[in-house]
């Protein structure tokens, strides 16, 4: 009875430690908490095409927006422990641990990550209509008319969000934050100038700056973009130590088994490591980013730590 005990102790262990087996067997789901268009959801559907082409099984990408991802990363969270439910996220998914008292899931004991998939920079744009040419026009446009100016975000706690509220923090700008629900909502409203200023992510914003539809004041990023290299840097346009980088990267349940995760990881990270990705990403202003399972959790925490820390400095709440 002992060692029928004992064997029945060790079985949860043993299943852990199993290779992936025939693992995917069926369709696998990408979830997205955003609409499409934006950084996550471009990045899902690369890596599920060509997940799907190397595996010979379905990958879709399943858009389910609202509260700035969180909807999206609770259903995975909850979702069963055997790989087939995966979550695309970006820096919002750090943002959001940060700034929302209550969440449905834990961000990490309830989540743990697969890989980063991509980095970029923010483009800090506004409507050529208000006829801005600088970061510091638009800094002298909203002190002088507090709370007069408003600011576009992909919605409350999303990335675009948290670097609008760094720069109307760093800037000590009195400008207000207008919510959508994606990057397209919020580009559309910039466009039309019914709000004066959004931070683009550069995958989303490059083209539009570089038609003209939109006028490009700076970048988010420590150093300028080689996509619009004539742009300055937030730092070089009068607001010096602001830089904000949003990342993309893949989670899913922390209770799928390791050798699931770590199969997910090594088939992603060859993806991301070709070619062909690179062709594809670094023309809207991404870079591919495959990292180990252990390194992007580590990277979510540390950034968990430095968005709460600003937050509180900042005010910064969720509304």
């Amino acid at each position: 009875m002992r060692f029928l005990a004992a064997l029945l102790a060790l079985a949860p262990l043993a299943a852990l430690s199993q290779p992936a087996g025939d693992y995917p067997s069926r369709t696998i789901h990408i979830l997205v908490g955003f609409t499409p268009g934006g950084g996550p959801d471009i990045t899902a559907r690369w890596i599920a095409q060509k997940l799907g082409d190397a595996w010979k099984q379905q990958v879709i990408v399943d858009n389910r927006p609202g509260a700035g991802g969180t909807i999206a990363a609770g259903t995975v969270a909850r979702a069963a422990s055997d790989g087939y439910t995966l979550l695309s996220v970006s820096s919002a998914h750090a943002v959001a641990a940060a700034i929302y008292p209550k969440l449905p899931y834990d961000t990490f004991k309830d989540l743990s990550g697969i890989t980063e998939t991509a980095s970029s920079s923010y483009v800090l744009v506004v409507a050529p209509s208000l006829g801005i040419k600088s970061l510091r026009e638009l800094i002298s446009a909203a002190k002088a008319k507090p709370g007069q100016l408003n600011f576009a975000s992909a919605g409350v706690g999303s990335g675009t969000h948290f670097a609008g509220e760094m720069l109307k923090a760093m800037a000590a700008i009195d400008v207000v934050h207008v919510p959508f629900k994606g990057i397209p909502e919020s580009l559309t409203e910039t466009l039309t100038g019914r709000v004066q200023f959004f931070m683009a992510p550069m995958a989303n914003g490059v083209n539009l700056v570089r038609e003209g539809k939109l006028t490009g004041l700076a970048v988010s990023s420590a150093k300028r973009d080689l996509l619009l290299p004539d742009l300055p840097t937030i730092t070089e346009a009068g607001v010096p130590g602001y830089e904000s980088v949003l990342w993309f990267g893949l989670l899913t349940s922390s209770a799928v088994p390791r050798p699931i995760v770590n199969k997910l990881n090594s088939e992603i990270a060859r993806i991301l490591r070709s070619a062909e990705t690179y062709e594809r990403f670094t023309p809207i202003g991404m870079t591919p980013r495959p990292m180990s399972p252990e390194e992007f959790d580590t990277l979510i925490r540390n950034d968990v730590a430095v968005f709460s820390k600003i937050a509180r400095e900042a005010n910064i709440k969720a509304e």
